[in-house]
């Protein structure tokens, strides 16, 4: 699994500034979910060829009074902070050491999660004169970096992967499940019914609702079988006997949901009828897609709405889901189990869709086909010419098409050749990526 980093610090001290660095983005992949303040947000980060998951906090005052604003603030970073396997504390080079910086030092002391003392905004200072002071919070070895500029990030993160206990080596690979058998991660909000579904799958009242910071990876996986198929369902609601049950639906854990769907070979995204699609859902919709998971949609508690609600609903799922619109939809009563069976079918669907094997030859033809039919537009006094196509790679299918002025392909006609590969291969409930290779001018420089 990906090793998960939270950024760690008092306001303005550069922790969104470093977290856009990691991530190469402006924003979190994740964020607003039940719960979570508009601080804390999650993302994607890579050093060498390892991915990490990044977590923003606002800023932390671990004393802060009750029912004020910074209460809250803190409450999610200690989330963030028990989510993590390594803390980056980030203090500010130029402003100097505060009481506040003793304040979040003492707590991080208190837990003994592994943490690496950062002074950021070091830009064009004296070497060691800007971090000689922050000795005094008893964290070890003060680093250097500015977030602005990107110096010192490599080397930090280097240095944070290494203190994160039972990290395998780089090159060394998940391990895969047993061949034939399809990984399948039940994902979105709290009080959904994931597990009143998973209890309905098993047969029996066997598995709760279950989660709590520190358990994060604690990756816990049911094997079991269906009409000869064999399953492995990785566990997002974090699932436990029943008398380890209590209340913590509070605590509902992002970083599991997105590390059980990046370990998935298909996601069931499983909305709640009674609540309509939400912002969170939208969110983990999204994570799927951009992970390229196959992914099913089912909607629970189906019997429990009126007809104006399922029209609303549907409506719902038309705007803000559309970009999932290749996906199966089902309409279930996990608690009554109504509607299962075809759910299963879908899955099967989507994981031989992800999995799905395309020859070159039948790949070009329906290419030049595609062409024939209707030819991308010209774009600066001349139109793309595409020559072949082959496949790329699987879950997710990707396409790489081959020719010249490629990169001038519009995205309308770029979704035309989807619906085209799509309808070909059947393609249903996985994302196809579709990739441009534009051949060089050999007498480009003549």
């Amino acid at each position: 699994m990906k090793p998960v980093i939270a950024l760690v610090g008092r306001p303005n001290v550069g922790k969104s500034t470093l977290f856009n660095r990691l991530t190469g983005t402006r924003d979190a992949i994740v964020a607003d979910f039940a719960g979570l303040t508009r601080d804390r947000h999650y993302g994607n980060g890579r050093v060498g060829k390892r991915e990490v998951i990044v977590i923003d906090t606002g800023g932390f005052e671990p004393d802060a009074g009750e029912g004020s604003i910074y209460r809250e603030m803190a409450k999610q970073t200690r989330q963030a902070v028990a989510e993590s396997d390594v803390v980056i504390f980030v203090v500010d080079a130029r402003a100097g050491l505060s009481a506040q910086d003793h304040d979040i030092a003492n707590y991080l002391r208190r837990l003994g999660k592994p943490c690496v003392l950062v002074a950021n905004k070091a830009e064009g200072m004296t070497s060691g004169a800007q971090t000689v002071e922050f000795f005094e919070l008893g964290l070890g070895e003060v680093l250097p970096v500015s977030a602005a500029h990107g110096q010192g990030v490599r080397s930090m993160l280097e240095i944070a992967l290494e203190r994160v206990p039972g990290l395998p080596p780089e090159d060394e690979d998940e391990p895969e499940a047993e061949p034939g058998v399809i990984r399948l991660a039940v994902a979105g909000r709290p009080n959904v019914g994931k597990s009143t579904l998973i209890n309905a799958w098993l047969g029996e009242e066997r598995l709760v609702a279950f989660d709590m910071p520190g358990t994060t990876r604690d990756a816990i996986k049911v094997p079991f079988e269906r009409n000869g198929q064999k399953f492995e369902l990785i566990d997002t609601a974090g699932l436990r006997r029943k008398g380890k049950v209590f209340e913590a639906i509070e605590k509902f854990s992002v970083v599991k949901t997105l590390q059980a769907i990046e370990n998935a070979h298909v996601v069931l995204l499983l909305l709640d009828a009674t609540q309509g699609v939400t912002d969170q859902d939208a969110h983990i919709a999204g994570y799927i897609l951009e992970s390229g998971r196959a992914v099913v949609l089912a909607i629970n508690k189906w019997d429990a709405v009126d007809a104006y609600q399922r029209e609303q609903i549907e409506r719902q799922i038309e705007t803000r889901l559309a970009f999932l619109k290749f996906a199966s939809l089902h309409l279930i009563s996990a608690r009554k189990r109504q509607g299962l069976a075809p759910v299963w079918k879908s899955i099967a669907q989507a994981h031989a869709s992800a999995m799905r094997k395309m020859s070159t030859p039948l790949l070009t033809r329906l290419l030049q086909e595609s062409v024939a039919f209707q030819a991308p537009p010209r774009s600066g006094g001349g139109r793309p010419k595409m020559r072949y196509a082959h496949q790329g790679g699987m879950n997710p299918p990707v396409i790489v098409i081959h020719g010249n002025a490629l990169d001038r392909v519009p995205d309308a006609y770029t979704r035309f050749l989807e619906g085209r590969f799509r309808k070909a291969f059947d393609l249903v409930g996985t994302p196809l990526r579709i990739e441009y290779r534009t051949s060089e001018n050999p007498f480009k420089e003549m």
